[in-house]
């Protein structure tokens, strides 16, 4: 497993809202401590936060922290490779829209 998995932590909960052709709008659920555990983003994705606060991102660089402000969306490119966890005491929320094309 890469560095950086939390294997002893619970998994975020992700509902996905909409698909079509074009994008994939899902919700993400962080309880405190939940993790998404390692993946790698497949599409371009855009992120709106629906909780202001931190979130821990463990990379194959090392861990890093980004700073999320409820509304305020932000992008990344396809092939991000990362877990996100919620080291937060309270529940964190966000909209992930991924763009197929």
């Amino acid at each position: 497993m890469p560095e950086g998995t939390h294997a002893e932590r619970p998994l975020a909960v992700p509902t996905r809202q909409l698909e079509t052709d074009r994008v994939i709008v899902t919700e993400w659920r962080f309880a405190p401590g939940a993790h998404t555990g390692w993946h790698v983003h497949a599409y371009d994705y855009v992120v709106v936060p629906m909780t202001t606060g931190q979130l821990r991102l463990d990379t194959p660089d090392g861990p890093a922290t980004a700073e999320l402000v409820a509304g305020q969306a932000y992008s990344r490119s396809k092939g991000v490779a990362h877990d996100v966890i919620n080291e937060n005491p309270f529940e964190f929320v966000f909209i992930e829209i991924e763009l197929k094309g």
